[in-house]
């Protein structure tokens, strides 16, 4: 089976060049040719981990080329647009870092420099937390907390003296705010207003639980204690066993996967999830590694990776596919009430096969098994 996991990466990256990828569904669907973007950003950051695991320069070559087609000479980046103050834009930016020190290209180390600026001027909550997009004011969702922590603390150790204090204090407002400590899991968002629709006038939190918000948040936290080190890091390693613990007891008996809103298991419309479910077996398998988790996380950990083959990894003409995948949800804005935070919305969002939100956190895992 791994043999034929290797060959769809590599049909993967065959299939696709920077204009067009055939892991972004939503690019596909809309008939947009190629942006700087967090999704293809995630399968940049699976890619360069199978060419650390493999040692095969097929994966690296293809990263750097794709992402030089997007970084200018001076470091500015094609098709970027910072006024939007969209922290998705800058998750894709956690490879320059590795790019400068494997290939020693300046253009890098400036493009960084102009993301780094960008989260100096990111407009903030009165607590301190980064706002998710300029379009959501005064809002923290999970999944920021992997598309710019994770890059933060990697410029921080690469140019900033290893300064994570900033990211630390953000992630315990998370804690803090967005943690429900009777279910064990963080919902999707928090207004720190009130005033967001989806918000409870209260707690300003979001309605639900919701699968890969959790998921990308338990990324984040396993690849920011590979970088973190000191007290801070034993804050963190504090917070991460916590969710690990708390959202292990929502997994699936038979398969080891978890539900698109993981506390309704069994409600009508819920189903097993990839995305979600594969974000959290690699922080799992890595949480173990890195000797944070004990041992017992791993095969946890490698029952969910086997529990998404079983169930979605499935073979059309010779060909293998992941399905199971969430194609996106999210919260708002004020113009889309649709996305409101209900159980309800959460299971109306479209299921697809090979988009990378599922296809990258599936190669993370993939090359985690692989370590073992």
């Amino acid at each position: 089976m791994y043999q034929k996991i290797d060959a769809y990466i590599h049909r993967l990256i065959r299939e696709s060049t920077p204009e067009r990828t055939i892991w972004n569904i939503e690019k596909l669907r809309e008939g947009k040719s190629g942006t700087w973007n967090y999704i293809d950003g995630c399968m940049m950051t699976a890619l360069l981990a199978m060419a650390e695991i493999t040692g095969e320069p097929a994966y690296f070559d293809f990263v750097e080329h794709f992402i030089d087609s997007y970084i200018l000479e001076d470091g500015t980046i094609r098709t970027y647009h910072p006024e939007k103050f969209n922290l998705d834009d800058i998750n894709e930016g956690r490879v320059l870092l590795p790019l400068y020190r494997a290939t020693g290209k300046e253009k890098y180390r400036l493009a960084a420099e102009k993301l780094k600026h960008h989260l100096d001027t990111q407009p903030r909550t009165v607590e301190g937390n980064f706002w998710h997009k300029a379009i959501y004011p005064n809002q923290v969702w999970l999944d920021g907390i992997y598309m710019a922590q994770v890059f933060y603390a990697l410029y921080q150790q690469a140019f900033g003296g290893g300064d994570v204090s900033d990211i630390l204090r953000q992630i315990e407002t998370v804690r803090k705010r967005m943690f429900d400590p009777e279910k064990k899991l963080y919902y999707h968002g928090y207004d720190a207003s009130r005033k967001a629709f989806w918000a409870d006038p209260v707690t300003g939190c979001s309605k639900n639980f919701w699968l890969r918000s959790i998921g990308w948040f338990s990324v984040a936290l396993a690849d920011l204690l590979e970088i973190v080190t000191g007290a801070d890091r034993e804050a963190l390693a504090a917070i991460f066993t916590e969710l690990m613990a708390g959202v292990a007891q929502y997994a699936d008996p038979e398969t080891g996967m978890y539900y698109q809103v993981p506390d309704q298991i069994g409600r009508e419309g819920n189903y097993l999830e990839t995305s979600g479910s594969s974000m959290i077996a690699y922080a799992m398998l890595k949480g173990a590694r890195l000797g944070i988790l004990e041992k017992e996380y791993a095969a946890k950990g490698k029952k969910t990776f086997s529990g998404i083959v079983e169930k979605y990894l499935s073979f059309t003409e010779d060909t293998l596919n992941l399905g199971g995948i969430c194609l996106v949800a999210g919260l708002g804005p004020e113009s889309n009430r649709r996305r409101d935070g209900s159980y309800e919305y959460y299971i109306s969002e479209p299921v697809v096969e090979n988009d990378a939100k599922g296809v990258a956190p599936f190669i993370l895992c993939y090359t985690e098994i692989k370590r073992l």
